[in-house]
């Protein structure tokens, strides 16, 4: 029986409260496993099976020329006998399984690793290919498209003790079917498997404000210990990217507080910073007033001025006030000088 490689785990898991047991994934083999999917549900952001690639073409194939033979054996014992007999309906049967089981379809991005007699034969594909009944058989079908494969890392412990919800995605693909059929049960399984180990391992050694401004060199850490590990199954990693990164909640509360008192220490100084260049301002222009009497009268007919701009607006001016247009205060006469 084939058995399709290439699909990473579906499922995933939505946000969980405390105390949720993640679902389980149904591999390849049948076993039920923990899923290692986190962060929101890949299959959520999958696309419609209309959008997608289909073997229903190639399916249809092979069952097309099984009934051929079928219908050939049964042609040739009419012809024959004269009718169709029971004999002859086992036998046409038999011939269109074997010849069924015999033709094989595969798509321009797969590969399928035939085995004879329990041995590795050949890589068959892409195209018509055929094997003999009994004898060869197709034991994995691999798909050598680029594979995108969510996995996270839940509650992990960075170097300054804090934990972490980590979701992450990897991107890989097959280049020899051969190894990743013979040197590993599960391919898709083991590296999402080497994925979540691997984040769990990058977390631990580094301190949580690392994990958060240095997403990309976390990235290619990542890259680097799965590469190492996965490379003698005939796999290669193509990038791995961090997409989210959970603080507990106390947490966040906390750096929210630290984040706001640093906004309001940085307004505050930026406003004790303009008021010292206003009054240096001002500072000078006293001086440069005191020494010019008429530069301060144009000053203050300027006030007015522009207080007077607006309509429908008044000004209500001290008697004091308009004495300094005067060069001489109003009501006031020079005294004779004293005898």
């Amino acid at each position: 029986m084939t058995a399709m490689l290439g699909h990473s785990a579906r499922g995933g898991r939505d946000r969980r409260d405390e105390g949720e047991r993640y679902p389980l994934y149904e591999g390849a083999s049948g076993n039920g496993r923990t899923d290692v999917e986190f962060g929101a549900a890949a299959d959520a952001y999958r696309s419609g099976r209309d959008r997608r690639s289909s073997r229903l073409g190639a399916v249809a194939l092979q069952a097309a020329f099984g009934l051929a033979l079928f219908a050939v054996v049964l042609a040739a014992a009419w012809q024959a006998a004269g009718g169709v007999s029971l004999l002859a309906l086992v036998a046409a049967a038999v011939v269109g399984l074997l010849g069924l089981s015999s033709i094989h379809v595969a798509l321009d991005w797969e590969r399928f690793v035939v085995l004879r007699g329990g041995r590795f034969q050949r890589l068959a594909g892409p195209g018509i290919f055929f094997t003999i009944p009994l004898l060869e058989y197709c034991t994995l079908r691999v798909d050598q498209r680029t594979q995108v494969t969510p996995f996270g890392a839940e509650e992990t412990l960075t170097a300054d003790v804090v934990p972490l919800d980590v979701d992450a995605v990897l991107f890989w693909v097959i280049w020899d079917p051969e190894k990743a059929c013979t040197e590993v049960e599960d391919c898709c399984f083991a590296v999402a498997l080497t994925a979540q180990t691997a984040l769990r391992d990058a977390i631990g050694r580094a301190d949580a404000s690392e994990v958060i401004m240095r997403r990309d060199q976390l990235d290619q850490e990542i890259k680097d210990a799965i590469e190492a590990r996965v490379g003698d199954w005939g796999i290669t990693v193509l990038g791995v990217e961090v997409r989210n990164i959970i603080l507990p909640r106390a947490l966040q509360d906390v750096m929210s507080q630290e984040a706001q008192a640093e906004r309001r220490r940085s307004a505050r100084l930026t406003l004790m910073e303009s008021e010292k260049m206003v009054a240096e301002l001002l500072s000078e222009a006293a001086e440069v007033y005191r020494n010019d009497e008429i530069a301060y009268d144009l000053r203050r007919m300027h006030l007015v001025h522009e207080g007077m701009r607006d309509e429908n607006s008044s000004l209500v001016v001290p008697s004091a006030y308009t004495e300094g247009f005067s060069e001489k205060p109003a009501g006031l006469e020079e005294k004779p000088p004293a005898r």
